[in-house]
């Protein structure tokens, strides 16, 4: 079995699955990246902070929907790393995963998998996901730091970088590193939900990578289900 010709990748910062009506509702964070029809999905604060950092998505939630998740955090209680989580669903293949640490005064990390089709490793794609400090300056150290981690990395299959960088201003430097070496999508505001002012959730993909669409979910859901909205990509796959 190989990747379809097209793949639709979402980045979500889920705010745990709490909405903007306070309420924590898992089921409404799988049902906006139903509504988007993703198969790959990045999030962010899918895990508690404290104590144990239990997944907020249950695992049989998510099997129920065909999702499976990269299995960045050992300790079998969370979702992702920081918070930061890979889930896949349909013919998708975990190849590799790594944990990317962050300079950071506050807990901060990043992600990086490698998924493809079925079989021996071929047709891949590098996926990063992340969650950057609220810092300028840390920002731009931890965009380094992926773009370090992303060079010393095995092999060079093209890149999918994903997440919430907390960058308000289009000058902020962690935006000018990255975009330095991947190139970054046209994104409308995702933050507030309700309200959006701030594109604090970005894309960013290797020049060759072939963009058919981008944009933000936007849906009534979406804009209860977390106060981030998703951003979402849909990418052609070469056969």
């Amino acid at each position: 079995m190989s990747l379809p010709s097209e793949l639709v990748a979402a980045s979500y910062n889920i705010h745990k699955a709490v909405g903007t009506d306070g309420l924590r509702r898992p089921d409404r964070i799988l049902d906006v990246l139903d509504e988007i029809g993703a198969d790959l999905a990045v999030l962010q604060e899918a895990d508690l902070r404290f104590g144990l950092r239990h997944a907020t998505l249950p695992a049989d939630a998510l099997a129920g929907r065909g999702w499976r998740h990269v299995p960045f955090d050992h300790r079998g209680q969370s979702l992702g790393w920081h918070g930061n989580a890979v889930l896949v669903r349909g013919p998708l293949q975990l190849f590799r995963h790594r944990r990317i640490r962050l300079p950071a005064l506050e807990p901060r990390g990043a992600v990086l998998a490698d998924i493809g089709p079925p079989g021996p490793p071929g047709q891949l794609l590098r996926v990063v996901g992340m969650h950057l400090d609220l810092s300028g300056i840390r920002r731009a150290q931890q965009a380094h730091a992926v773009l370090r981690r992303l060079a010393a990395a095995p092999g060079d299959p093209p890149v999918l970088a994903m997440g919430d960088l907390n960058a308000w201003n289009e000058g902020d430097r962690c935006l000018a590193r990255l975009g330095a070496g991947l190139r970054p999508l046209p994104l409308p505001p995702s933050f507030p939900s309700r309200l959006p002012l701030g594109r604090l959730d970005r894309i960013f993909v290797s020049p060759g990578l072939d963009v058919r669409d981008c944009g933000v979910h936007a849906s009534p859901l979406a804009r209860v289900a977390s106060d981030h909205l998703p951003v979402w990509v849909r990418l052609g796959l070469a056969p």
